[in-house]
């Protein structure tokens, strides 16, 4: 609440003030009320943490008060769509919004106030000052979203929770293909989980007659890292290319400079998701992807154009790489994970000990993630999409089939949280 009305009385004088080292001045409070509840919150004991050990290779002891605050839900969300709203008002993009009740609901609106997506004051604000009634259009097509969303939390994500679960929680208990399995089913967790969350925010709002951006567009069939960055998490993806990426020089720039660019804005990626080196070091290998796909393509290293296949499949791997450092608990996991995933002496031997309960949350599963790819796959033609949405006995029977799939596989428990809820 602090910071909603320190932004909303800043951006008011911003539109008052033309003189630009004041309208500056504003600017650099709304960014430290902003930025230092984030980091009060979110990165305090971190820092402290990372300082005491650096500090203690050299022989220095360094002591201090941890705050072990208990994180905001979405606190990194509206923090980062009150600084897109204060950023355009600054460059003078927008006009600041005069009414406090549009601006606390356009920080707040529900739908998508703790994971997401991150809405540009643009698309957004106008919306919210042109609120109708609900009519059957908006009310079918929110539903069907949200369907589909629930879909993907409860029968994919969360019930290849379970097996994600026993490997990053164990990771010495496991070898070969059992480990493989699990980082592959994090891949699709992390995905079905937060892009289910999208999906229902978007139909949730599209009720209301509010259209949310799209957050994601089946990021699994990228051909390269930077394919997959303009398909994953869209809103956070564009909102770091304009307020981070750009304003550093973007590619308009020297080589090395352009390198650093999207090295560094990777690296902050990383370190927003999460106080933990992990994630920091799950940024560094996107930035470092990142820049060895621009640097091949500019200079031409690679004159052999992989296959379109392959170069999926490619892509693929090297997320699923990078996931395996955002999933585990500590960076030490990580190499136990990888070293276990490359020993496949003990055969099935991990499957054969499972009890039946164990062996069918590995198995089912399967069958739902081949429906979502086909499913996403189709979707891209022009000429399914007609035809699903003229043929209303095609669109009851796919409701219906969700409906059955989800009472039956669905995972029904109190402590089934979506995984962005925690930044």
């Amino acid at each position: 609440m602090f910071s909603t009305v320190v932004d909303y009385l800043v951006t008011i004088g911003m539109g008052k003030i033309e003189n630009i080292h004041k309208r500056r001045f504003l600017l650099m409070c709304s960014l430290i009320a902003n930025l230092g509840l984030l980091f009060s919150f979110k990165y305090y004991d971190f820092f402290n943490n990372a300082m005491a050990d650096t500090l203690g290779l050299f022989g220095y002891e360094y002591s201090y008060s941890m705050l072990n605050l208990l994180l905001p839900v979405g606190i990194s969300f509206y923090t980062f769509q009150t600084l897109s709203y204060t950023l355009e008002v600054y460059h003078r993009r927008i006009e600041p919004e005069r009414n406090f009740g549009i601006f606390a609901l356009y920080v707040s609106f529900f739908p998508q106030l703790v994971a997401g997506p991150i809405e540009r004051p643009q698309h957004l604000l106008p919306q919210l000052k042109k609120l109708s009634d609900i009519i059957p259009e908006n009310l079918s097509r929110g539903l069907r979203l949200m369907l589909w969303g629930l879909f993907k939390k409860m029968v994919i994500a969360d019930r290849a929770a379970y097996f994600v679960n026993e490997v990053f929680n164990a990771p010495g208990e496991y070898h070969g293909l059992s480990v493989v399995i699990g980082m592959v089913f994090f891949s699709f967790q992390i995905y079905c989980d937060f892009s289910g969350y999208s999906d229902m925010a978007i139909g949730a709002a599209r009720i209301f007659g509010i259209d949310l951006m799209k957050n994601f567009d089946s990021p699994y069939f990228s051909k390269s890292i930077k394919e997959f960055w303009s398909r994953w998490h869209i809103s956070l993806s564009t909102w770091f290319k304009d307020y981070v990426y750009i304003p550093l020089g973007g590619n308009r720039t020297t080589t090395p400079r352009w390198i650093f660019n999207l090295f560094i804005t990777f690296f902050i990626s990383g370190i927003w998701h999460g106080a933990n080196w992990t994630f920091v070091i799950w940024g560094a290998i996107h930035g470092l992807a990142m820049a060895v796909e621009a640097v091949s393509s500019k200079f031409e290293l690679f004159p052999i154009k992989m296959n379109r296949y392959l170069a999926i499949i490619w892509t693929f791997v090297i997320v699923t790489i990078a996931w395996v450092f955002f999933r585990a608990n500590k960076v030490g996991d990580v190499w136990v994970i990888f070293g276990n995933a490359l020993d496949f002496s003990t055969g099935l031997a991990d499957f054969k000990s499972m009890r039946l309960r164990d062996l069918f949350n590995v198995v089912i599963p399967i069958p739902f993630i081949l429906i979502l790819l086909i499913g996403e796959k189709m979707f891209k033609l022009e000429s399914f999409r007609n035809t699903f949405y003229r043929t209303s006995s095609l669109r009851m029977a796919s409701y219906i089939g969700i409906i059955v799939i989800i009472a039956f596989y669905g995972v029904f428990r109190e402590q089934s949280d979506f995984i962005y809820f925690q930044f």
